[in-house]
């Protein structure tokens, strides 16, 4: 590894080790609660479901009442949100639907599939096809979630299902961390935003807008400061800002060695930065440091460089950041790479690849180049594969390790 440069994993540790989670939390509607982060553990106070019921449209008897060619009659009916409450006597059943309330000493719903349906004077009849199991086709209460179980716990992130749970047991209202707020930026006299005309020697920003949406899909409330041009006075004066409006502060580009990159000598003069070289391609020249109480993330001014580092670096920091407890591990697959790959030792390198299955197993391929200005390279792409820094150049055939894009990239 190059001299002063962080293994991807150093650079991580160091910055968790350093963040602390908001202290801040609210109580907000469950409607409002979509990819919030718990900060205090659900704990169910019913049953869910609250009470025995039908897990079928059918039939509800004594499964030791069933004989062979022994017909039961029907004495009523239990229908969802009207519920059967007369005694059940011996050799009587009652017609049900899916999710009403089993009836008092009845223990077994038979589907109405597996029964032949008589008359018998005046009387609706039953004979049952099968021999049920006691218990068949019956939900217990509580058997999904027990009254004063742990539904969450705190610094769980919620998500859709999560939300319909929550309502499952009547909580109209959550209590969670406040949303984490980044501001965010791009600089240099080279950029022109989207909708303008485009001049010689200019390209288009798309930094910002990459970054804006990962952002979103973390849950997190963005602040946009704009396209600034290379004058250190108006990058100091967006630092200032964010550091009166936002927890943290992301950038693009500005961080390496340039005459013009300002972004690095302006964290130097208003705060501290604590390193700014990680082993990793695209994204080297990476910053992480601390403007007072506003973190700082100076990403790697190239558009795939800019998504790799925010996924890989800076989202497990953001999420610590957020209050979400980080239990998962991100799932790696290992695949035949059907193409050869071009590697040098001393950065873990993330390719743009495509992998899929066959007959044979999974299988990956690069697309075309692999330059770290060609967000096309990510955009036609569904993984990266994954070498690690002491890998050198990978023949075709040679199984690799591939990590699948995140919801925040695809």
């Amino acid at each position: 590894m190059a001299a002063g440069m962080l293994a991807v994993e150093q650079a991580i540790a160091q910055m968790l080790d350093e963040v602390q989670p908001l202290s801040q939390c609210v109580d907000i509607r469950l409607n409002d609660a979509l990819d919030c982060v718990l900060a205090q553990a659900v704990i169910s106070h019913i049953n869910v479901p609250g009470y025995d019921n039908a897990a079928m449209d059918g039939y509800a008897l004594r499964a030791a009442e069933v004989k062979p060619q022994q017909a039961l009659t029907v004495v009523g009916a239990a229908l969802a949100g009207h519920a059967y409450s007369d005694a059940v006597p011996v050799g009587g059943c009652v017609r049900i639907t899916t999710g009403a309330v089993l009836p008092a000493d009845l223990d077994t719903v038979v589907m109405q599939e597996q029964v032949t349906v008589t008359q018998h004077n005046g009387q609706q009849q039953i004979l049952c096809k099968l021999q049920p199991d006691t218990g068949e086709h019956v939900r217990r209460a509580g058997e999904d979630i027990a009254l004063g179980a742990q539904v969450f716990a705190a610094g769980h992130k919620l998500r859709p299902v999560d939300i319909g749970l929550l309502a499952s047991l009547g909580i109209a209202t959550v209590t969670v961390w406040r949303k984490l707020k980044v501001a965010v930026f791009s600089s240099g006299d080279e950029l022109v935003p989207p909708g303008k005309p485009l001049a010689a020697g200019h390209i288009y920003d798309s930094n910002r807008y990459v970054i804006s949406a990962m952002l979103q899909r973390l849950g997190i409330e963005v602040i946009d400061l704009g396209l600034l041009p290379d004058d250190p006075d108006v990058i100091e004066q967006a630092f200032l800002q964010a550091m009166q409006q936002a927890d943290v502060l992301v950038t693009s580009a500005g961080v390496s060695v340039g005459d013009a990159d300002y972004t690095r000598q302006i964290i130097q003069k208003l705060g501290q930065i604590n390193f700014w070289q990680v082993a990793i391609k695209p994204g080297k020249p990476f910053a992480f440091g601390k403007l007072e109480n506003c973190w700082f993330f100076g990403l790697p001014g190239n558009p795939v460089a800019a998504v790799v580092t925010l996924e890989q670096l800076v989202q497990p920091v953001l999420r610590q950041l957020s209050g979400e407890t980080l239990t998962d591990r991100a799932i790696k697959f290992i695949a035949e790479c059907t193409v050869p790959l071009k590697k040098q030792a001393g950065r873990a390198d993330y390719q743009r690849g495509w992998y899929w299955q066959d007959e044979h197993g999974l299988k990956v391929k690069t697309l075309g180049a692999q330059s770290s200005g060609m967000l096309s390279s990510v955009a036609n792409a569904n993984c990266y594969i994954v070498l690690e820094r002491d890998a050198v150049s990978v023949p075709a055939g040679e199984r690799v390790t591939i990590l699948p894009f995140s919801s925040l990239v695809c």
